[in-house]
C-alpha cells in the first residue's frame, strides 16, 4: 500500500492574475465518513478557470484559492461507509458536487462547484464525497480522463438535450475541448458535422477527427449564411454555441425546429438577438450547465463503446502551471491543456 505523506503541493492563486500563482505546501486532508482521498495525477484546464483566475467570473472569491475543476486520480484512502470505490480505483470527481441526477439545485450550482467557490483540484491530494465521483474509463489515460468532467460532459449534455440522431447536422464552434468532444460524440451518433474556426490548419485537424465541412470564420465572417448554403437552405439541427456573443449568427444558421445549446462565453457575456429569430423558425435555445453524475456515467459508457479518445493539446507539470494557463489564454491550443502532478 502506498504511504500517504503529511504534506502536499498545491497551486495557490494569491491574486486575480496568472502571475499571482504560487506553489505551496499544505497538509494532506483526511477522508471522513463517506469520503475518499484521491491522489491527483492529471488536471485539465477550462476557460472557466481562466475567467475565475482573472477575476471576471467570481470577482468576490476569497483569496487565496486553489484553481481548476477537472481531474483524474487514484483513490488512496476511504472513510467509513464508503462502498462505491476501493483503494486503487481510478476516479474523476464531478464538477458540481452533489448533483447526481435530474436538475441541480440553485445551491449546488452557486456554492458546490469545484475550482470556485469550492477549492480546486490543482493539488496533489483532494478529498470528495464518494457519491461525487465516477470511475474513469479503463481505455483512457489519467490525462485523457481528466478532460471529462466539464468539457466532455458539457458536450455530451448539449447533444443529449438536442436529441441528436443519425442524419442530423451539428455545428461546432472552435477547436476547444467542448467543440472537439461534441464533434466526436456527434459523429458517433451518425450526424454530419460542420466545424468553424479562425484557422485553416485547425479545420484540417478537425476533419481528421471526422468533421465533414470546415468554415473559416475570419475569411467567411458571415458564416451563418454559408451554413444555410451548405445545407441547401435548411440549416443545422443543433449548434453548440461556445462563443456567447455569436448567438445571433447561430440562430440564423439553425434549421426550423432546431436547437442551440449555449455552453460558453469565450466571445463575450452579452448577445443581441431578434425575437423573430426564435419565433419564426421555432428554434429552441437552452443553457447547458455541464451535467449530473448519472449523465457522466452514461457518457463514459458511450466513450468506452465507441472508443472515443479526448484530444490533448499539451501537458505541463504543476511547476509550469502558469505557462499552461497562458498557453490556453493565447487561443493557440487545439484540444485540452493538461497539467500533471
Amino acid at each position: 500500500m502506498t504511504s500517504i505523506p503529511s504534506t502536499m503541493t498545491a497551486l495557490l492563486a494569491k491574486g486575480f492574475s496568472l502571475d499571482a500563482l504560487e506553489l505551496a505546501e499544505r497538509p494532506v486532508p483526511q477522508p471522513r465518513r463517506g469520503e475518499i482521498l484521491i491522489r491527483v495525477r492529471a488536471v485539465s484546464l477550462n476557460y472557466r478557470d481562466l475567467a475565475v483566475l482573472t477575476g471576471t467570473y467570481i470577482p468576490n472569491l476569497p483569496l487565496p484559492f486553489v484553481p481548476a475543476s477537472d481531474a483524474c486520480g487514484t483513490v488512496v484512502a476511504i472513510g467509513e461507509e464508503v462502498n462505491r470505490f476501493a483503494v486503487g480505483d481510478r476516479v474523476t470527481p464531478i464538477y458540481t458536487q452533489g448533483w447526481h441526477d435530474g436538475l441541480p439545485t440553485p445551491q449546488q450550482r452557486s456554492s458546490r462547484t469545484l475550482g470556485a467557490p469550492l477549492d480546486g483540484v490543482l493539488q496533489t491530494y483532494i478529498v470528495v464525497p464518494a457519491d461525487d465521483a465516477v470511475r474513469a474509463p479503463d481505455l483512457l489515460s489519467d490525462q485523457e480522463a481528466s478532460t471529462l468532467p466539464i468539457a466532455g460532459l458539457t458536450a455530451w449534455s448539449a447533444l443529449a438535450e438536442g436529441n441528436v440522431k443519425s442524419g442530423d447536422t451539428v455545428l461546432v464552434q472552435g477547436s476547444g475541448g467542448v467543440a472537439l468532444f461534441a464533434l466526436q460524440f456527434a459523429k458517433a451518433a451518425g450526424a454530419t458535422v460542420i466545424a468553424t474556426s479562425s484557422s485553416d490548419a485547425k479545420l484540417e485537424k478537425m476533419k481528421l477527427l471526422g468533421a465533414d465541412i470546415g468554415i473559416n470564420y475570419r475569411t467567411t465572417p458571415e458564416w451563418e449564411h454559408a451554413v444555410k448554403e451548405i445545407t441547401g437552405g435548411r440549416g443545422a439541427d443543433l449548434i453548440v454555441e461556445t462563443g456567447g456573443a455569436t448567438l445571433s449568427q447561430s440562430l440564423t444558421a439553425t434549421a426550423f425546429g432546431g436547437f442551440v445549446a449555449v455552453v460558453g462565453f469565450v466571445a463575450g457575456y452579452n448577445a443581441t438577438i431578434q425575437l423573430r429569430q426564435l419565433i419564426g423558425p421555432v428554434v429552441r435555445v437552452q443553457g447547458i450547465a455541464v451535467g449530473s453524475r448519472a449523465r457522466f456515467e452514461a457518457m463514459n459508457r458511450a466513450i468506452a463503446a465507441n472508443n472515443i479518445r479526448p484530444v490533448i493539446d499539451s501537458t505541463r507539470d504543476i511547476s509550469d502551471a502558469a505557462a499552461a494557463f497562458k498557453h490556453m489564454q493565447s487561443g493557440s491550443h487545439f484540444g485540452k491543456v493538461v497539467v500533471t502532478l
